[in-house]
């Protein structure tokens, strides 16, 4: 996804990552926007007014469909 980008998450990963992922309140269904792309694959995602800040593997993990992109 780019920077802009409003998405709806389809899957994430099974197991610890899933359980941090409901923990943060994301989870399949969710919809997120795709703050900025940093050097190395680091996506800063947000949901409402928290900025959550994924590494290239574990972004690499999940499954989204773009819904919109904005500027």
């Amino acid at each position: 996804m780019r920077a802009g980008n409003s998405v709806k998450i389809v899957s994430v990963p099974g197991g610890n990552l899933r359980a941090q992922f409901i923990r943060l309140g994301i989870s399949e269904g969710e919809r997120v926007i795709c703050l900025e792309r940093l050097p190395g694959g680091t996506i800063v995602i947000q949901k409402h007014r928290q900025q959550i800040a994924l590494g290239h593997k574990l972004a690499r993990q999940i499954f989204v469909q773009v819904e919109s992109t904005t500027g």
